[in-house]
């Protein structure tokens, strides 16, 4: 067990966080929804921590890097009304979190009360589930963000609702946006937030095959599965492409890793980290090249490597790296926008990664359904390979983690 991991785990070892991106029209994260859940149903006690807990939570889940600078974006929290109403809002920064009004049996003139009282001292709110009634339409005038789930809506529907909201001004955030002609139809409908797996589908195109451009990439995820390949062959390979070697110095140069020196040729930094995470990276080196995607769906892509590695860590499993590539993968299809038995068919990677992703069978694959599952907050499906609060602790630093990586990335 990694002793750094236990170290950082919860105070209160109920409590499972996780986070869902809320993009706008151009695809870049504006915010990001906190899905959490703890044994009692409340918010969990690390937000009315007056110490250090709810910032590290902020610094976790908050935080990206699409640029050289990091920056802290808003948190979407859920509230009942009896939480609202009983005082309970965590300590956290006003301009850090926008409250979610789980909407309850009935809206009470209370509620109506409080919440415009919060929102003159600052607090932004925003309703969900929003469904037209006209029970709703008083907390119209005191939240920023109406929550709309449009799977359970018919065109019409939306049509009606988007209209209606559009005098008071309010910003329009479409739930459950599962695929991008989803994405499509709701720019087109007035949308302009938007939350969902969208991101995560590939727009296929038929026919498709990896450009030219990667084939140097190909080349060198060949060679690094050659059983004699060592560090003098795989670099003559890599100085081949300036950019790619320039790339690799700078990231093993980063805080992504812990080198004792300067690593200053490609032989060296091989040397030093090994014939696997060249591996790791040159595949990464593929994925972060892709234009037209945005930057998030590269994040997701390296949380779910990471998080995938570091419980195979845990759990005392062979060859963690590969558990790494498994998760890293398992979106490539969204990524190029191809089917993924397809894609994988043009990938050189072993049997036992490619059957992991496509089916999620042998070990790295039940891996896999673990960390899919914990992202999507579907605690209770997962089987528990280790106890739930491992689990948190490994995706809070595989989101730490990413936000390094691509600080380096940045050119």
């Amino acid at each position: 067990m990694n002793s750094a991991l236990e170290d950082d785990l919860l105070a209160d070892s109920s409590v499972l966080l996780a986070r869902q991106p809320v993009f706008n029209k151009n695809q870049d994260v504006e915010a990001y929804g906190l899905l959490y859940r703890s044994d009692d149903g409340s918010l969990p006690a690390e937000f009315s921590d007056e110490q250090a807990t709810a910032s590290v939570i902020l610094n976790s889940y908050a935080m990206v890097s699409d640029t050289a600078e990091s920056k802290r974006l808003p948190l979407y929290v859920k509230l009942t009304e009896s939480m609202l109403l009983s005082d309970m809002l965590p300590t956290l920064p006003k301009e850090s979190v926008i409250f979610e009004l789980l909407r309850e049996d009935g809206i009470s003139k209370d509620l109506i009360k409080t919440v415009r009282e919060r929102k003159q001292q600052g607090y932004r709110f925003a309703l969900t589930h929003y469904n037209g009634d006209k029970s709703q339409t008083a907390l119209l005038d005191v939240v920023h963000v109406v929550k709309i789930d449009i799977q359970r809506h018919t065109e019409d529907e939306l049509k009606h609702m988007v209209n209606f909201c559009k005098p008071y001004h309010v910003d329009l955030l479409a739930d459950k946006v599962e695929t991008q002609d989803d994405f499509r139809r709701c720019i087109e409908l007035g949308f302009n937030l938007f939350q969902g797996f969208f991101l995560c589908r590939p727009v296929e195109v038929k026919g498709k095959k990896l450009g030219s451009s990667k084939a140097l990439i190909f080349e060198l995820l060949a060679e690094l599965e050659n059983p004699n390949a060592n560090a003098a062959s795989v670099e003559q390979i890599v100085i081949n492409d300036p950019v790619m070697a320039y790339k690799i110095l700078k990231l093993v140069n980063s805080a992504a890793f812990s080198t004792p020196k300067q690593i200053e040729s490609i032989s060296h930094a091989i040397s030093l980290i090994g014939m696997e995470q060249v591996k790791k990276w040159a595949t990464l080196f593929m994925l972060s090249g892709q234009s037209g995607k945005p930057v998030e769906l590269t994040r997701m892509m390296l949380i779910r490597g990471r998080m995938c590695e570091l419980l195979a860590e845990m759990l005392s499993y062979e060859s963690p790296m590969n558990f790494f590539m498994v998760g890293l993968l398992s979106q490539l299809d969204a990524m190029m926008d191809m089917e993924m038995t397809e894609l994988l068919q043009q990938v050189p990677l072993n049997d036992e990664i490619k059957e992991a992703i496509l089916s999620q069978k042998n070990k790295m694959g039940h891996i896999l359904s673990e960390v899919s599952l914990y992202e999507r907050a579907e605690w209770d499906e997962m089987e528990g390979l280790l106890e739930k609060p491992y689990y948190e602790v490994a995706y809070r630093h595989s989101m730490v983690w990413a936000q390094q990586v691509l600080e380096s990335l940045q050119d």
